[in-house]
């Protein structure tokens, strides 16, 4: 099995930066990373990653950073940490200045060569960094990455790449090491379909871990924004590609779309482990909208929301409740949708943000609860 990797920054992620000189050359200065000891340990035992040290010592060795001040700060890091069962298999250190533009240091990737070959799997590796040459790093390696983002300007004139290219390869942001260890351990669920019949040919990409990225397209464009509601209110990343019948009319796109969702929804959750299993509300404006949901296993809707109009858009409004009910028989889940209120764009929006916010509950993992939400031991 290929290797996933570490590739861990030391200043500013492990260690706390001295902030005026940014320069750890004494013990007084050295002070370690909140809950690094705790998450790194789970990190080490319970993950299958290799941890690679990667620092960049501006001037190591010269009269500006002697090493006789390096090394003795250096020494009590990687004792503290090995004492907390988490080894570095290797600690590499460039010691050049910025202003050298050397290949080997970070952002660049001249004493990383070796992680390029078939032993390791650098697609699912990442980079842990609170600057963003760390994030530039993660993206050259083809890695992703984990920014302990307190400045991010820090290290800004050093980049060559956009800060675009590079924000697109950040993983997720965050100053709190529970956040990382959670990431780490509870991998993205991602699952795709294609569903094709005589009247529609379907593809969905669904990534119940996500940020709300969405691509969708149906043919129908009131549809296409009420399936954008879900992804970007649920958290979700959606990718919905739709070509349909809407020659004859729109039920077969707007069924066979969310029946397939529904699939593809009960597929990506997989074993439900740790997950909450129930969420619900939402108020827009003028409407209440109710949505309770339960992932038990077995299908079932409720719906208490009338509307008046033929079609808002393009969109007919007695498909409401029939698209709720195929996500509920692809999905196998229960929902409760209740929606009060005079405007009928507002309710229907709402239904679906608050949809979209009950299943973003329910899909919720704990990394502490690794255990199945249910008394049958199945659902």
């Amino acid at each position: 099995m290929r290797k996933k990797v570490l590739f861990i920054d030391r200043d500013g992620t492990l260690v706390l930066e001295p902030p005026i000189d940014y320069q750890l050359d004494s013990l007084e200065k050295l002070s370690f990373y909140p809950k690094v000891f705790q998450y790194m340990a789970r990190i080490a035992s319970e993950l299958d990653f290799e941890l690679v040290m990667v620092t960049n010592q501006d001037g190591l060795g010269t009269a500006s950073f002697p090493e006789d001040t390096f090394w003795p700060v250096q020494k009590k890091i990687i004792d503290a940490f090995a004492k907390e069962g988490v080894i570095f298999s290797e600690i590499i250190i460039d010691k050049t200045f910025p202003y050298e533009n050397a290949p080997t240091r970070k952002p660049r990737t001249g004493l990383l060569t070796n992680y390029f070959s078939e032993d390791y799997d650098l697609g699912n590796s990442f980079v842990l960094g609170d600057r963003i040459t760390d994030m530039e790093l993660a993206k050259n390696l083809g890695a992703k990455g984990i920014f302990l983002s307190e400045n991010p300007d820090l290290g800004a004139d050093e980049i060559k790449t956009s800060k675009q290219e590079i924000f697109d390869s950040i993983a997720l942001t965050t100053t709190d090491w529970s956040e990382i260890y959670q990431f780490l351990k509870l991998k993205d669920r991602v699952s795709e379909i294609i569903r094709n019949t005589n009247e529609t040919k379907i593809y969905i990409k669904l990534n119940l871990d996500g940020s709300g990225k969405n691509d969708i397209s149906t043919g129908l464009h009131f549809f296409d924004h009420m399936l954008d509601q879900i992804g970007r209110h649920g958290n979700m990343d959606l990718t919905i590609k739709v070509d349909g019948d809407l020659e004859v009319d729109e039920h077969h796109t707007i069924e066979d779309t969310m029946i397939a969702f529904g699939e593809l929804f009960h597929k990506a959750l997989g074993d439900k482990l740790g997950i909450e299993r129930y969420g619900f509300c939402l108020p827009m404006d003028d409407c209440l909208s109710q949505v309770a949901v339960d992932f038990g296993g077995r299908n079932w809707l409720e719906w208490d929301a009338e509307f008046r109009r033929e079609k808002i858009g393009d969109m007919p409004t007695e498909m409401f409740f029939h698209l709720f009910k195929s996500f509920t028989d692809g999905a196998k889940c229960n929902l409760n949708i209740k929606a009060e209120g005079a405007n009928e764009h507002h309710k229907i929006e709402g239904i679906f943000k608050a949809f979209a916010k009950a299943m973003k509950m329910a899909v919720k993992r704990d990394a502490n609860k690794m255990f199945l939400p249910s008394t049958k031991g199945m659902l």
